[in-house]
């Protein structure tokens, strides 16, 4: 198998164990990757809703950012010349969503950034990550050292028995909440777990090296209530989760405000606040802040019982010619046995209730603007 531009498909420290469980395997950002295994999308999803799945998230990047003068504080503000949010106040121990922007208020990618006490743990998106590390290493190599933990394996484990499913092998899981993050202990193996994940429920995501991860993974399948998940599921659970899928509902065109991640924002770094701007294409947004964006990502329920795909066009009205806007996530959401799809309409046009109509096979069908989560989550606070 071959990656887009013809150079072999990757392969994640999980690849055998994925073969011998029987999973269907796809390229994805260069990777040979599980889309589903032997239950089939559907179980999958629906059973990581009700216990708890495992994913394998290795393509993902990991990196490593420390300050050259030993202090976190000097690595945060390193990290806060090129993302929007408010790193600084991070504490140790947790974890904080942030995105890289470029110089129009675009996103370059969306990441997630954790306090280690002496410095910040990154998790990047699989198709950006030498991209972003490249980024990290031309603007901040003068301040701060930047290593690739290329040797560490990434797993998810989500559902409503992740918790108990990981306190066998590390107790300390049952104290941490949503958005904890630090070194364990789980097993006989050092592993960096946070509780936090892509699927809207509880659970947790363990970064281990890379020669541990399927003794890891095998004894977390060994319990009933743990069964492999693939890209599949994953894809629809984050959708009923209301979650981005970068290169889908947000990417360069799009900036934190039209992508309604607003909440992602800190007032630290909005207009008036102690450090206000100074990340790429803060005016821009700092201007949208203030006076709204033309348009803005919603959550989308179509009327009948046809998913509406990605690219799928939006109309104002059943009628007109020119389209207002398209689907960026489209597909069925199992737990509500119903479509579900997100995708841009100008910001006249967001207001829950709202009905467009997108164009599928020649047919303009009737979706209302709803409110995401479309299922709600169920992280712990």
């Amino acid at each position: 198998m071959l990656a887009p531009d013809n150079s072999p498909l990757k392969k994640t420290p999980l690849h055998a164990l994925h073969l011998a469980r029987g999973a269907k395997m796809v390229p994805f950002a260069g990777y040979d990757m599980p889309v589903q295994y032997v239950a089939g999308v559907l179980k999958e999803h629906l059973h990581t809703r009700s216990q708890a799945g495992l994913f394998d998230v290795s393509h993902m990047g990991q990196l490593t950012l420390r300050a050259k003068s030993g202090k976190v504080a000097d690595a945060a503000l390193a990290l806060e010349r090129l993302v929007p949010q408010d790193i600084l106040s991070v504490a140790p121990g947790r974890q904080r969503y942030a995105q890289f922007t470029n110089s129009d208020g675009g996103l370059l990618d969306d990441l997630m950034v954790a306090n280690f006490g002496d410095h910040l743990f990154v998790v990047v998106n699989a198709a950006c990550k030498e991209d972003d590390e490249a980024h990290l290493r031309a603007n901040l190599s003068d301040t701060c050292e930047i290593v690739s933990l290329a040797e560490r394996a990434l797993i998810a484990l989500q559902g409503p028995k992740a918790e108990s499913a990981l306190a066998k092998f590390c107790a300390d899981v049952g104290s941490m909440k949503f958005m904890d993050a630090g070194p364990r202990r789980v097993g006989d193996i050092d592993c960096f777990v946070s509780r936090s994940g892509y699927t809207g429920e509880d659970g947790f995501e363990i970064s281990v090296p890379s020669d541990k991860a399927e003794s890891l993974v095998t004894a977390l399948l060994d319990n009933p209530d743990v069964l492999p998940i693939g890209l599949g599921a994953r894809d629809s659970l984050r959708l009923e989760a209301g979650l981005c899928l970068y290169g889908h509902d947000i990417d360069t065109t799009t900036t934190p405000v039209e992508g309604a991640l607003e909440w992602s924002v800190q007032k630290a770094r909005r207009g008036g606040g102690a450090r206000a701007g100074g990340f790429p294409g803060a005016d821009n947004i700092l201007a949208q802040f203030a006076h709204g964006a033309a348009r803005r990502r919603v959550g989308l329920r179509p009327e009948g019982r046809a998913p509406v795909r990605e690219g799928a066009l939006l109309f104002a009205d059943a009628t007109s010619a020119d389209p207002v806007g398209k689907v960026t996530s489209g597909g069925f959401g199992p737990s509500l046995n119903a479509p579900v799809a997100m995708g841009y309409v100008p910001t006249s046009l967001s207001t829950v209730d709202t009905t467009v109509f997108a164009e599928v096979r020649g047919q303009r069908l009737p979706l209302k603007v709803a409110a995401t989560p479309f299922v709600p989550n169920t992280y712990k606070r």
